[in-house]
């Protein structure tokens, strides 16, 4: 049977530089493609067929100029016979080379980076959503693909809370994530559910790169731009999603904003807050580190000792969402990191850091941020 591996298909990347079939084993040297008009790359997802029975090496062989090198030691490929189940490949990395061996019983066996959100499945999601009592759907408008942007948003509270997700594409984690939020809030006989409707208004925003998501990116849009620095001044031409995103928090305003993205080198949950922004008040800081710190009392998948150097006083980076969104409208902001290797302070061998982890992180969060919806 003739070999292939493909990615031609939604959120597929990966170049084939050379398949050499033995008696003994199929070897594959592969690179990851670029985003486009962008120099980052570290995302993969292909298709390897004809393998059933087989001994398959799959070699790739420029991640030591992608964009976090630092992420492939300790990292494992993940790996699925029904593209429901994804597994950790036995994997290893020298020499700028990351080599992932499989034996698949199949004939079809897909590859990624990490579990995939596909843009089908986003649809299936907006639209079990919009069908869920309360629910308001919005097309806040479409991108430069000319994909839509899905705004959804629940509860009667006067409180009004943005949670956003997937600004930087192969951050796939990140929409599992909304997955498991939209669940529970949209659960109506869960009591933490039934509570925040009640105290806040949510404005969700599942996928905030539609145009990444489905080329295959990493980190930027239909034109190689990275989202989380264009919030300081956002623009139709380079990036409408963050454009009409950020004019859609001025009509409502924001008292909490929770950005969902995944790390490629740390492995460990962690946050990142707003500490370096100008106008900083004791509150604001006081409600995100109350925040952290319970979060880190409540699932032992949350740590505080593990993530970014906090900015110097009045040095905070204003592309960014986070930063903005705090200055902008004193809210109590953060962005929330999951691993895309596994959490070291509670490993799983077989699957890694996971879609059903990062769906229960999610509820977690929920329940910490009922907790005190009142005082926000």
């Amino acid at each position: 049977m003739t070999i292939s591996i493909s990615s031609a298909f939604d959120s597929g990347n990966i170049r084939v530089l050379s398949i050499r079939d033995t008696s003994e084993q199929v070897r594959a040297e592969l690179e990851i493609v670029k985003d486009q008009q962008s120099d980052f790359y570290q995302w993969f997802h292909f298709r390897v067929a004809g393998v059933a029975g087989r001994e398959v090496e799959l070699a790739i062989t420029n991640c030591g100029t992608s964009a976090y090198p630092d992420g492939w030691p300790g990292y494992k490929a993940r790996v699925s016979e029904d593209r429901e189940t994804w597994t950790q490949a036995e994997t290893s990395y020298a020499n700028g080379t990351l080599t992932i061996r499989l034996s698949p019983d199949v004939n079809a066996v897909w590859v990624a980076y990490f579990a995939p959100y596909s843009m089908e499945r986003h649809h299936d999601l907006i639209a079990w959503a919009a069908c869920q009592p309360g629910v308001e759907h919005r097309e806040l408008g479409v991108t430069l693909d000319g994909q839509p942007l899905d705004l959804l948003t629940l509860g009667e509270g006067p409180k009004k809370v943005w949670l956003y997700a997937r600004q930087h594409p192969g951050e796939s984690m990140a929409e599992w994530w909304m997955e498991g939020a939209l669940e529970r809030l949209c659960d109506e006989e869960d009591s933490v559910a039934r509570l925040l409707r009640r105290q806040a208004t949510f404005h969700i925003v599942p996928n905030m790169n539609p145009d990444g998501s489905r080329r295959g990116h990493l980190r930027t849009n239909a034109v190689g731009v990275n989202l989380n620095r264009e919030w300081h001044e956002p623009s139709m031409e380079r990036s409408p999603e963050v454009f009409l995103v950020r004019g859609a928090m001025d009509e409502t305003g924001v008292d909490f904003a929770m950005d969902v993205h995944g790390d490629e080198a740390i492995a460990a949950v962690f946050l990142a807050g707003f500490e370096g922004i100008a106008g900083l008040t004791e509150r604001q800081l006081g409600l995100y580190n109350r925040f952290r710190d319970t979060l880190a009392l409540r699932t032992p998948d949350f740590q505080t000792e593990r993530g970014y150097p906090l900015s110097a006083a009045g040095k905070a980076n204003l592309s960014m969402s986070t930063n903005q969104i705090a200055q902008r409208f004193g809210a109590v902001a953060m962005t929330l990191e999951m691993p895309f290797k596994d959490n070291d302070d509670l490993p799983d061998a077989e699957f890694g850091w996971s879609p059903a982890r990062s769906m229960q992180l999610a509820k977690d969060c929920l329940s910490v941020l009922a907790e005190m919806i009142g005082e926000i």
